[in-house]
């Protein structure tokens, strides 16, 4: 037999199965990544609020 050049055509299920892996990394990226980043922000805004402020110590 002639092998068909060309990539070889998705069956429905390889399909289906490649949607469920995209809509589960999807809600990956809400449930980790977002998290994960906001937390990191945050840490960087407080380290830089603690080494910007007056200093305190005033012998008045």
């Amino acid at each position: 037999m002639r092998k068909l050049k060309g990539p070889v055509k998705e069956t429905a299920r390889q399909k289906r199965e490649r949607k469920q892996e995209f809509a589960k990394m999807r809600k990956q990226i809400h449930t980790i990544v977002l998290p994960t980043v906001v937390v990191i922000f945050l840490l960087i805004c407080v380290y830089v609020y603690i080494k910007t402020r007056p200093s305190t110590m005033h012998d008045a």
